[in-house]
């Protein structure tokens, strides 16, 4: 659903630039908290590497059109929403300037639409399902399936919105909204099934390190004078924080496989949103990517005339790039916060 430059006029696209930069200062903000351990920040970065390297696993999803992950439920659900947020962004970005994947007048609009519909809408979902179904790991999974299944036509939603504002061709919103939520439909299964089975991968092994499952769990109570207290946390044993070493290894080295062998075999069909510019027209003025000339553009490395050796260092080296500027964001965002608590352990 990566929007190019020309979909969106320029005053729409500012004004979603704002609405994009002020969500990310928010998220900024909000991720001090979420990143509180010390492994949080490359964990993060993997997520946002996972979410890159999914994305260019375009699954079909109907005649003559694919989908692909967003990852904003997935994201949320993992390391939380700021977070999320971020992660989504980053990818976004790296995207847009290495691989000339979504305008860069339209960074936005993409970020607007992809990493904060998504995330907002998602966990929304996610918390809301939470509250009524059992405690266990089993509803987290089930939750993080609808939730993932609907932030997909709420991010169609939002783009017929943007587009009814500032779209540039004049095509009748009726029926750019029913082409862009009805194949969405179809995609967001597509992602409910990937959010899912990775949430409920990680929690079979690291639930601890869902944000998402935490507060699932009783807390230890003691009682001291006749109250009771919280139990002092245990400290994680070497083996938890080997195991935690491990996760980030073998989710480095699946997303390395996905981005840069897999993807070789995914569906070459237009993404839904491609489609639906093509049929109806919106595409008409679409404009050259400024990136277009860079030896990433279009998931290949210039000069490689193989087009799997190609594609696949291209998608190895986007992971790479994508893990180190993730987990570089993360770690600079979790330092900030540990300059603002004071020696009592309170924000200053």
């Amino acid at each position: 659903m990566h929007v190019p430059d020309g979909f969106i006029d320029a005053p729409t696209s500012a004004v979603a630039g704002v609405v994009a930069a002020g969500a990310i200062a928010v998220s900024l903000r909000g991720a001090r908290r979420e990143l509180g351990g010390e492994q949080t920040a490359p964990l993060a970065g993997l997520v946002a590497a996972f979410i890159f390297a999914v994305q260019m696993l375009n699954f079909p999803v109907a005649a003559g059109t694919s989908g692909h992950l967003l990852g904003g439920a997935l994201a949320a659900i993992l390391v939380g929403p700021y977070t999320g947020v971020l992660c989504v962004s980053v990818v976004l970005l790296m995207q847009g300037i290495l691989f000339a994947d979504g305008g860069l007048t339209a960074l936005g609009v993409n970020i607007t639409d992809m990493a904060i519909v998504t995330t907002v809408v998602s966990y929304a979902v996610f918390r809301g399902l939470l509250a009524v179904l059992p405690r266990g790991r089993r509803s987290v999974t089930v939750a993080s399936f609808v939730a993932a299944l609907v932030s997909v036509p709420a991010a169609a939603v939002a783009f017929t919105l943007i587009y009814a504002i500032g779209g540039t061709t004049d095509v009748a919103l009726g029926k750019v909204a029913t082409a862009m939520i009805g194949v969405h439909v179809l995609i967001g299964i597509g992602e409910a099934v990937i959010t899912a089975l990775t949430v409920g991968a990680v929690i079979a092994v690291r639930p601890d390190l869902v944000h998402g499952a935490r507060g699932l769990r009783q807390e230890l109570k003691l009682r001291v004078h006749g109250e009771l207290v919280d139990a002092p946390a245990a400290p994680a044993p070497a083996a938890a924080r080997t195991s935690r070493r491990t996760l980030w290894i073998t989710g480095l080295v699946t997303s390395l496989v996905l981005a840069g062998f897999v993807s070789f075999y995914a569906s070459a069909n237009p993404d839904g949103l491609e489609k639906v510019a093509h049929d109806h027209g919106i595409d008409r003025r679409t404009e050259e990517h400024a990136s277009a000339d860079s030896p990433l553009a279009d998931y290949g490395v210039k000069d490689v005339s193989d087009a799997r050796l190609s594609g696949g260092l291209a998608g190895v080296i986007g992971v790479g790039v994508t893990v180190v500027a993730g987990s570089a964001v993360f770690w600079a965002v979790r330092r900030r916060r540990t300059q603002d608590v004071s020696p009592t352990g309170t924000e200053i």
